[in-house]
């Protein structure tokens, strides 16, 4: 089933997200201005790209594998369905090497997905035992 997002951009030289193939879950997002990415370095890349996302939906920025494989890892990346601004990637340098990301180069890729919004109610004690209980880090072995 297909849908429509209504999408601006906030600077004229930005490009829209967009997908490689029609099946792809992500969409590439695009770097509006060049960056350099130290070794270690977090930087903010901007995208030039606001999305008006519908009601119970996400946005979700996440690594593109190729960058990944050289380093450049995204953080964070969570676009609320009501956030109007514009959409800008963080993105950190795990390698030994400089990475350079130059305007309208794919930095990103923007998943959207439908969420659930429950309300939270307080409580003494679960009602149900469950096989894992609250084991956590390690709980399952090495």
């Amino acid at each position: 089933m297909s849908q429509t997002i209504s999408a601006l951009k906030t600077d004229a030289k930005a490009q829209l997200p967009t997908r490689a193939h029609p099946d792809d879950a992500g969409m590439d997002l695009y770097a509006l201005e060049g960056v350099t990415v130290q070794p270690g370095e977090g930087k903010m890349v901007r995208t030039g790209v606001a999305l008006s996302l519908p009601a119970g939906h996400v946005g979700l920025v996440a690594d593109r594998s190729s960058l990944a494989k050289k380093g450049l890892k995204t953080a964070g990346g969570v676009i609320d369905a009501g956030y109007r601004g514009e959409i800008q990637v963080v993105v950190w340098n795990l390698s030994r090497e400089i990475i350079e990301v130059r305007a309208g180069d794919r930095c990103a890729q923007l998943l959207i997905l439908p969420v659930i919004l429950p309300q939270l109610v307080e409580v003494a004690a679960f009602e149900e035992v469950t096989h894992r209980g609250s084991g956590g880090f390690g709980s399952t072995g090495v």
